[in-house]
């Protein structure tokens, strides 16, 4: 179809008038420029998920009707956004003679001083209600009220409503050492970065190490780390850490026992049980073939549970009390799932199972609880230990001179049997998951199975929910990157019963939701990055400049036509990078391992040769560029299977032509790892999420040592520009 836009027949259709009114995008234009239109049943389906009922013409017009009553019944919206600095003018429904006006309780409960003043609007007739005519008037909020969640009091004659009245900065500010440069630092999978410490898998200890040492070593400013969200409590745990339990919590597995105040406390047959376990799992740490979360989580759970029943001082029992007094329901939620879990087993989606059974106020689950009160504390005493280490991370790498320290990356939803679902069903949509429409490096789209925040929720809600959630990343990190920033703007839902290119985005409230994280980012003097790859429509990119948060420029992906950009060219505000975990390393990318794998794993459309010259023919387009702008000379282009290291090393030069305002580099290419970390598109069908790092031979390489390889030291130099 050549048309750009849907036909005027189209759009004078109820079903998609009923569509747009709910914020369902139902046509739009994929990354190769090709055109599709929604189709009636997925828009019904995804009306459903929202709670909209589109099933006939009658269910049709009444929940029309029904959206527009109650967004003109009420005074004010739910949720209203103001940029501090800047006068705001609310909207506010009345009648035709009346005129409105309002209070502000600040955030710390006391009374905003300033002066509200009323505007009566134009008196065009917005709405009918009930047969009453409804105009849109407003009122003024001043440009100097101070940033924070305050409450918006609206009256009109005897009628009074409350809004969430969220007062962010119009952008996050650069911080200083950005603004008339740049930092940089490393990309790893903290998994995956093992030490002769470790308990066969990556943990907050070996962080805490790796951003002292790179730091120190490197001159690195940040580290970029999976997210670290929680998962499940017993095994077998999700690979992925973008499928987490809850995204507001910690993911306790990484937990060092031995970093554990309470194990100096441990007495000798103690320190002999937990010295035997680790025991039992270190050869672990020399294994390049792949992780096993599983047989550590087994063994690391038991040495665990010991420091657990040793107790703690008085003091350590109040800083304990006081955690969990803080944390507040969504620590409850979290350890009461972990309890049901471990007691009645995995939770599953058929209809025996607990987690359809029960619901947090049944009977049963208040039974377990009682029952079991020790296991219960023992998962938030772990959730308490997690966080612990989790900041003395942080504040280790300030420390040691970090201007950012951890890069904390934000899953795009949670698990759809996870305790937020279970303990919280009204936030999410139901009958709909989440994931993305084909394209050039996925191209039969994909279905991530999360179940997608409901926007309509966030709004009544005042975005408490993801409000908390930002906050609480930001307690953790110098900085938060968002993966899928484009949720933020809208995200692809998939109906149930439906594949992953059989679905339509959903609007969410972008401005709102940009104001929320510039507000805690302000608040933190962090830095927000937006992963912004993919089919993004261009608005995205400049929304996210103009809000001060910086989007993803990968060299790989920065092309046009055949063509790749110029560095120079790049965006000023993004993270600049070679590569990202769904591709492979450098080295494997130059040798087609993209190629290989998925023919292997039949994730290709057509033939093999088909794919493997349009991968060729990015690759010279590649090398083109490199030669042109000087970063390699001829002698390399044309014999590059020989110089291959060269060509790694021209990359990451270019990313210093760039103006990016961050660069990173990839542990796996400095220490010539080959492959991905991540297969879109599989599950257990390659070990996703569970390749440990090796070097180009496939022999491990441990943390212990890391910084302190030439081709480590020789990257790191490039970075720093001395190369």
């Amino acid at each position: 179809m050549s048309e750009r836009t849907e036909s005027e027949e189209r759009l004078a259709r109820p079903l998609i008038q009923l569509a747009k009114l709910a914020g369902i995008v139902t046509s739009y234009v994929g990354m190769s420029r090709d055109y599709h239109e929604i189709k009636d049943d997925v828009l019904v389906a995804v009306l459903g998920a929202l709670g909209i009922d589109a099933s006939s013409d009658a269910a049709i017009r009444q929940s029309t009707k029904q959206i527009l009553n109650e967004r003109y019944g009420r005074l004010v919206a739910p949720t209203v956004l103001h940029n501090v600095g800047s006068e705001s003018h609310v909207l506010v429904n009345v009648g035709v003679t009346d005129v409105p006006s309002a209070t502000i309780t600040l955030e710390n409960g006391e009374p905003y001083r300033g002066v509200i003043l009323p505007d009566a609007g134009d008196g065009s007739i917005a709405h009918t209600v009930d047969d009453r005519f409804v105009v849109t008037a407003s009122v003024v909020v001043p440009a100097d009220l101070p940033e924070g969640y305050h409450t918006l009091h609206v009256t009109v004659g005897d009628r009074t409503e409350d809004a969430t009245l969220i007062s962010a900065p119009a952008k996050v500010e650069l911080l200083d050492e950005m603004k008339h440069g740049h930092l940089w630092g490393w990309m790893a999978q903290l998994y995956s970065l093992r030490s002769s410490k470790s308990w066969g898998v990556g943990d907050f200890e070996d962080l805490s190490n790796l951003l002292i040492e790179a730091k120190r070593k490197t001159g690195a400013d940040f580290t970029l780390i999976n997210p670290v969200h929680a998962a499940e409590p017993v095994s077998p745990l999700t690979p992925s850490p973008y499928l987490p339990v809850s995204r507001s919590l910690v993911n306790f597995t990484y937990i060092r026992p031995e970093a554990i105040e309470e194990y100096r406390l441990l007495g000798a047959e103690s320190l002999d049980e937990i010295r035997k376990l680790f025991e039992s799992i270190e050869p672990l740490n020399n294994k390049a073939e792949k992780i096993d979360r599983d047989v550590m989580w087994h063994a690391k759970m038991q040495a665990l549970w010991i420091i657990f029943k040793a107790g703690r001082t008085s003091a350590r029992q109040r800083e304990f009390a006081d955690f969990c007094a803080k944390s507040g329901e969504d620590l409850e939620a979290y350890a009461t799932w972990c309890l049901c879990y471990d007691k009645w087993g995995s939770a599953e989606d058929v209809a025996t199972n607990w987690i359809h059974r029960y619901t947090k106020e049944s009977p049963e689950v208040q039974a377990l609880r009682e029952q079991f009160p020790d296991t219960l504390n023992f998962y938030r005493w772990l959730e308490w230990i997690a966080t612990e280490q989790l900041d003395r991370a942080q504040r280790n790498a300030r420390n040691a001179g970090m201007r950012i320290g951890v890069m904390a990356d934000m899953a795009v939803g949670v698990h759809p049997l996870s305790s937020e679902v279970w303990w919280c069903p009204e936030r999410f949509a139901k009958g709909a998951t989440v994931g993305a429409p084909p394209d050039m490096f996925n191209q039969q789209g994909q279905d991530w199975s999360q179940p997608p925040l409901n926007p309509i929720y966030l709004d009544r809600t005042g975005y408490k929910v993801y409000r908390d959630m930002v906050h609480n990343m930001f307690t953790h990190a110098g900085a938060v990157r968002i993966d899928h920033i484009l949720g933020l703007f809208r995200l692809w839902w998939i109906p149930s019963g439906h594949k992953a290119d059989d679905g339509a985005y959903v609007r969410y409230d972008s401005d709102v939701m940009l104001g929320i994280l510039a507000l805690e980012a302000s608040r933190a003097d962090g830095v927000v990055v937006g992963e912004d790859l993919g089919v993004v429509p261009a608005h995205v990119a400049s929304s996210l400049s103009s809000h001060g948060l910086l989007g993803c420029a990968v060299e790989w992906f920065e092309q046009f036509d055949g063509t790749f950009r110029s560095p120079a060219d790049w965006r000023e505000y993004a993270l600049a990078s070679v590569n990202t975990h769904d591709l492979p390393p450098a080295a494997g990318y130059l040798e087609l391992e993209h190629v290989k794998l998925r023919e292997r794993l039949g994730l290709l459309e057509g033939p093999k040769e088909d794919f493997e010259r349009s991968a060729m023919a990015e690759q010279n387009a590649m090398i083109t560029m490199l030669l042109n702008n000087g970063y390699i000379d001829k002698e390399i282009a044309d014999h590059r299977e020989e110089h291959e290291k060269d060509i790694i090393a021209a990359q990451y030069r270019a990313l210093n032509g760039s103006p990016c305002k961050l660069l990173a580099a990839s542990i796996t290419d400095a220490v010539g790892e080959k492959r991905t970390q991540n297969q879109p598109g599989t599950n257990n069908e390659y070990p996703n999420w569970r390749v440990p790092l090796a070097d180009a031979e496939g022999n491990t390489v441990l943390l212990d040592t890391m910084f302190d390889r030439a081709d480590v030291k020789e990257l790191a130099a490039i970075m720093r520009n001395e190369k």
